[in-house]
């Protein structure tokens, strides 16, 4: 049928639809007469799930199959469209065509069981699971699905023993202890529960559900100790999510705290919630999202599956669907806050900037949300280029901080690269030394500090040593191979700069500023003809319009009309030392007073003697500044007052001494 429609149709029009974006074509519209038409519905419905589309997509589909029922091709792709949509009396309706169609259809049969599930009658429901086509994920499925279909009909220790026939391959071991810990745990068989899901999170201590499912399992039997060192461990391992955070207050606190899973039903949703966000990490996104439909076909209240689906639609840039799937997450959720800054992203890739911040700024009333809905709207800022607002929020956000731990890094770090581009360099350098003091081994902060210092012909030696670590932390990253390119440049050796250029547009030979820098360095090494290549390629990147007016000068002239880069003598370390020394001496005013009374002399010495502190293990000069001033904030100025030492030993040290100005 659809082969007839495709002669009757003709091959001109065949083409212009296969070549034409569904975003840009006037015929996307199921009212059109080349759209109703069986071959222009299958092609716009092809077109639009190209694009990603979906719900485009399934009415397209829909049209083309009301033309041709019998056609696999077309079933099949409204079917999935449908489940993907969770449009359930559609997809299941559709189902039921599919297996006619082909028997062992995988995701048709898991949906056709969850349905008989759903309405009690457990033996259909693990006929369907056992029918689904035979394949690895398949076979895991449609086990875990059996073993709590069993358990639904009360027959646990079959609901166990399915789950013991296995097959031990090591990447779902884990799978097999933790839901033979949530049945055993359903169960009553508190015994098996406990080792099955120790033995899952011994395996996988950083995976959530697991850590949480133990920690429950745990505090509901009245172990509140063994709960709190599960979740400290988790959180040890990993980034401290919220779920495990508000448990562990919650279980601190003294409240009976319920196990994860409690009915089969909870249980069977877990199964496909697991595999569906283990799917769409791996970017079998479409298979993925049914997986994570039919978790909350069987569970509706499961904020986690409508993260998982809104992250989905986020990472393909359906971001009104995300904006859907977000919205579902009800502010009870210990991931609500998550989900807010999420849909202050989305709404800024929507381009509603200003319905962003007004989301933000309202979370930042919130002594709670206050430090994250700032340093948000600063990133968001920072995104548009809007660098002084960006400095503004970052700005709240730190002077919310009570102490800066490690985590804190990067709002200093962020801080410091919005006053940069402000040309604020003295405040930027502060805020670049802070965000290093707090995490030495960050390759970012290494990397940004060593660039601005080698750009503007600053601490060279010390700039090398940043940018070279960065590099060895992370060799492959483009950007910073790039620093330590043009770190040697400035320094004069082309010959060493043009070999890491050379790796660096390797990495990334999409930068137009990577290029250009090439282009540079094969100049000064005689390499005329590669030199205008790059800047020629750079100029086709699209660089920044001040860099573009250059680039093409450069390309008239060469760099004959510029300057020859001086080549910077680096200042021993013992010259630098002098230099110290000789800032730290009195200035001509004071050494005046010894024609002074002594009385005189010595009270007025002791007046302008600056405080020194002695500085110890641990000590930051947030630290100093909140014990001196009062305010964290204000370490800029200690910092000020001691740049040339702190910037010679590259961070504060016990020992260290310090002069404390006496007005901030």
């Amino acid at each position: 049928m659809l082969g007839k429609a495709c002669r009757v149709f003709g091959l001109a029009m065949l083409i212009t639809l296969l070549a034409a974006p569904v975003s840009n074509v006037a015929w996307v519209d199921e009212r059109d007469e080349v759209t109703r038409s069986l071959l222009g519905s299958y092609l716009a419905g092809r077109l639009a799930r190209s694009q990603r589309e979906n719900s485009k997509a399934a009415k397209f589909y829909e049209n083309a199959l009301s033309k041709d029922p019998e056609n696999e091709l077309i079933l099949e792709r409204t079917f999935l469209l449908e489940a993907i949509a969770g449009n359930w009396d559609r997809a299941l309706r559709l189902a039921e065509d599919v297996t006619a169609n082909e028997n062992s259809h995988q995701i048709a049969r898991f949906l056709l069981g969850v349905k008989e599930f759903k309405q009690g009658d457990f033996e259909k429901a693990g006929k369907h699971f056992s029918s689904a086509r035979k394949g690895t994920l398949s076979d895991l499925t449609a086990r875990l699905s059996r073993s709590w279909t069993y358990l639904a009909a009360d027959d646990a220790d079959k609901a166990l023993k399915e789950l013991a026939e296995m097959k031990k391959a090591d990447w779902s071991l884990f799978y097999q202890q933790y839901h033979k810990g949530l049945i055993a745990d359903v169960a009553g068989k508190k015994k098996v529960a406990r080792t099955s899901l120790g033995a899952a999170f011994k395996s996988r201590p950083r995976t959530l559900r697991i850590a949480e499912a133990y920690a429950r399992h745990a505090a509901n039997a009245g172990n509140d100790k063994l709960a709190k060192n599960i979740l400290k461990k988790h959180i040890g391992k990993s980034s401290g999510h919220p779920v495990a955070l508000s448990l562990l207050e919650e279980i601190k606190s003294g409240e009976k705290s319920s196990l994860l899973v409690t009915t089969p039903a909870e249980g069977l949703a877990e199964v496909f919630y697991a595999i569906g966000d283990a799917l769409t990490g791996e970017d079998s996104t479409e298979i993925g999202l049914v997986y994570l439909r039919i978790a909350l076909y069987l569970k509706s209240e499961f904020p986690l599956a409508n993260l998982a689906i809104g992250e989905v639609y986020d990472k393909t840039e359906r971001f009104e669907q995300a904006l859907v799937s977000y919205e579902q997450v009800p502010k009870s959720s210990p991931i609500w806050m998550n989900v807010q800054i999420r849909k202050a992203y989305v709404l800024n890739s929507l381009e509603k900037i200003d319905d962003s911040k007004l989301l933000l700024e309202g979370l930042a009333e919130s002594p709670a949300f206050g430090t994250r809905a700032y340093d948000a709207l600063g990133s968001i800022m920072r995104s548009a280029q809007r660098y002084e607002e960006a400095e503004h929020y970052y700005t709240r956000a730190i002077e919310l901080l009570k102490k800066p731990k490690k985590a804190n890094w990067t709002l200093f770090y962020a801080r410091g690269v919005s006053r940069e581009r402000l040309k604020n360099w003295t405040d930027a350098e502060s805020d670049l030394q802070m965000a290093l003091q707090l995490s030495p081994n960050q390759p970012l902060i290494l990397n940004y500090l060593g660039y601005s210092w080698v750009d503007q012909g600053l601490n060279l030696k010390r700039a090398m040593d940043l940018i070279r670590k960065a590099v060895k932390l992370k060799p492959d990253d483009g950007y910073f191979v790039d620093s330590l390119g043009w770190a040697h440049y400035r320094l004069g050796r082309f010959d060493k700069a043009a070999k890491h250029l050379e790796r660096s547009v390797e990495l990334r030979p999409d930068d137009p500023v990577i290029n250009d820098h090439l282009g540079d360095a094969y100049w000064r090494v005689g390499r005329i003809l590669e030199a205008k290549y790059q800047w020629s390629q750079a100029l086709t990147l699209e660089p920044e319009p001040e860099d573009e007016v250059k680039i093409r000068e450069k390309l008239a002239n060469g760099l004959q009309a510029q300057a020859k880069p001086k080549k910077v003598v680096v200042a021993s370390l013992s010259k630098k030392k002098t230099d110290a020394k000789n800032a730290a001496k009195p200035s001509e005013s004071v050494a005046v007073l010894e024609t002074k009374p002594a009385e005189m002399k010595t009270a007025v010495e002791e007046a302008a003697k600056p405080r020194i502190h002695v500085v110890k293990e641990g000590e930051s000069l947030w630290d100093l500044a909140l014990e001196y001033y009062k305010d964290g904030s204000k370490f800029n100025v200690i910092y000020r007052a001691n740049e040339a030492v702190i910037k010679e030993a590259g961070s504060i040290f016990a020992g260290q001494k310090l002069k404390i100005p006496e007005k901030p």
